[in-house]
């Protein structure tokens, strides 16, 4: 359990009322979605590179690909930059699938692929008209991160990742979550972030680390403007996370989270 809820707008945390608070401090906590914010504390405060094999929890409905409570594996390496983490968690996942062809793909090429469309330069209306046309939804007047999501997770997921292992990389900058950003080969600024695809199933996600602490309040507060947008209740932001960076500097680093029930059920 955490003091402070997870601020990404995708995510929602579980509530536990603390029954032995004897005030408004600690009257709650949260269950982890997953234990990013702990480890970066670690981090900060000179464990070197490290891992943890643990279960997270989210509110999200129960489904083949989706449960409330599952099993992370989440590992940072000192160090490491953008392509050698990807290699890293290529590595570590052939162990178990055994080697298979790898394609590694950017963000923007793949929906140019699969839908002919620019998520850099489409806007909300041609992203919605584009999503209607495939997909089966009830829902208008939202913003462009979500329907760019929404064509992403329906239309190109499951096309990822058959009989090879997928890796898209170059995430546009609204969805670089913890991620630092960079510039690409075509000169558009991205996050340094990837997510790992096998079978249409998402395994990994993956970041070179954002260390400045400034520019993670600077995130933690837009993702609470981005709630508000939606009608979702902002969150008290991760002080904790903030104080460990600010006061003794989180070093450069890359990590990764791997969702070990999906790696299983892939390799039965």
């Amino acid at each position: 359990m955490g003091a402070y809820p997870a601020s990404d707008p995708q995510l929602c945390n579980f509530r536990v009322d603390n029954p032995l608070a004897v005030s408004d401090k600690a009257a709650h906590f949260y269950l982890q979605t997953s234990p990013e914010s702990a480890m970066k504390q670690l981090l900060a405060r000179g464990s070197g590179s490290i891992y943890q094999l643990c279960q997270a929890f989210r509110v999200d409905p129960p489904g083949a690909l989706h449960a409330m409570e599952f099993t992370l594996l989440e590992w940072y390496r000192l160090g490491f930059d953008f392509d050698e983490i990807i290699s890293d968690t290529l590595s570590l996942v052939a162990t178990l699938l055994g080697d298979r062809k790898v394609e590694v793909i950017s963000y923007f090429d793949i929906f140019l692929r699969e839908l002919s469309l620019d998520p850099l330069l489409a806007g909300k209306n041609e992203l919605r008209d584009a999503a209607k046309r495939r997909v089966d939804v009830d829902m208008d007047d939202v913003d462009e991160q979500i329907w760019l999501d929404l064509l992403f997770s329906h239309c190109i997921a499951p096309q990822l990742g058959q009989g090879c292992y997928t890796v898209i990389r170059d995430f546009p900058p609204q969805q670089a979550a913890m991620a630092e950003l960079a510039i690409d080969a075509k000169g558009n600024q991205v996050a340094a972030r990837f997510e790992l695809f096998i079978e249409g199933v998402e395994i990994a996600n993956g970041y070179k680390e954002l260390i400045d602490w400034r520019e993670q309040q600077r995130r933690f507060e837009q993702d609470n403007k981005t709630r508000q947008a939606r009608g979702i209740a902002p969150v008290e932001i991760d002080k904790g996370l903030l104080a460990s960076m600010r006061e003794h500097g989180l070093p450069a680093c890359a990590g990764v989270a791997l969702g070990v029930d999906r790696l299983l059920m892939l390799a039965q």
